[in-house]
């Protein structure tokens, strides 16, 4: 049966089409933003998703090392790939903010057992709109600041071409993990860009306690950031976040930043606030 003009230019446009698809498909291939490792970890007798990102130009054979930037939520569907968006920008040769730099990611298990310290009970949580069943499990911040000194920054520094010079950046409970260690724990870091932190927990005990940051008159300097959304979303958390800073303010070895973002929420200040954070703490 012949084949009409009309049914021929409509086979041409669908060989067309398939072509153009054969031809795509062959030569496409996948974004690359790093590599996901599995970490057993023996101190928290779990195995961690760690996400790697390496800077360009990264050879394993070469002399040079690179500062490395810690993120507890650093899973991919977490905070891993649009912050490290913000660091490969910053670090591009036209913007050099500061050295290129590996970004290490830790994928959350459960975050609000990890980033909270041990407490006496959660009557506390009433004052903050949480619920006790909420938190089943808490109080492992003391195993998770361990897993971090004594297994992955010693592994990732074995590993990768990684130098001692560390920043860890962190949101809410994350923030409140950061202040945690910036206070008791402060030369596992020499950066903390701590954002929106939830200093309510254990009825806001970390600025009233004690802590090793303060009290240690020979510790080196270090930098820390402290990023504020919107106070009329809530008020406690701005006061917190501002008593921090007027804590801290009294050590001279301490740079120390504040940032007030009134047009973020605690839900969106983080992207903006570590952009910030590194525009306040290298400039340009």
């Amino acid at each position: 049966m012949a084949i009409s003009k009309k049914h021929f230019a409509l086979l041409l446009l669908l060989l067309a089409a398939y072509s153009t698809h054969l031809f795509a498909q062959a030569n496409s291939k996948p974004i690359t933003i790093g590599v996901t490792e599995g970490y057993y970890s023996k101190i928290l007798n779990e195995t961690r998703t760690i996400n790697i990102y390496l800077p360009e130009g990264y050879n394993q054979t070469d002399t040079l090392k690179y500062p490395v930037i810690y993120i507890p939520d650093g899973g991919v569907d977490e905070d891993f790939i649009h912050l490290t968006g913000i660091i490969r920008f910053d670090t591009q040769s036209w913007v050099n903010r500061f050295p290129q730099s590996i970004v290490v990611g830790i994928k959350n298990i459960n975050r609000r057992k990890d980033f909270t310290f041990p407490v006496a009970n959660l009557d506390f949580l009433e004052k903050t709109g949480f619920k006790k069943e909420m938190f089943p499990a808490y109080g492992g911040s003391t195993n998770y600041i361990a897993f971090l000194q004594k297994e992955l920054q010693p592994y990732i520094e074995k590993k990768y071409k990684a130098s001692t010079n560390r920043t860890i950046i962190g949101e809410s409970m994350a923030g409140l993990l950061l202040t945690e260690i910036a206070l008791n724990h402060p030369t596992l870091f020499n950066t903390y860009i701590i954002v929106s932190p939830s200093l309510w927990w254990g009825d806001e005990a970390l600025l009233h306690q004690p802590n090793a940051l303060l009290q240690n008159k020979t510790h080196k300097p270090v930098n820390i950031y402290i990023g504020a959304p919107n106070r009329k979303e809530d008020e406690q958390m701005y006061q917190e976040a501002q008593g921090l800073y007027n804590m801290l303010k009294v050590d001279n070895r301490i740079r120390l930043f504040f940032d007030y973002l009134p047009d973020e929420s605690h839900a969106t200040a983080l992207h903006q606030a570590v952009y910030n954070a590194f525009k306040m703490i290298y400039g340009k």
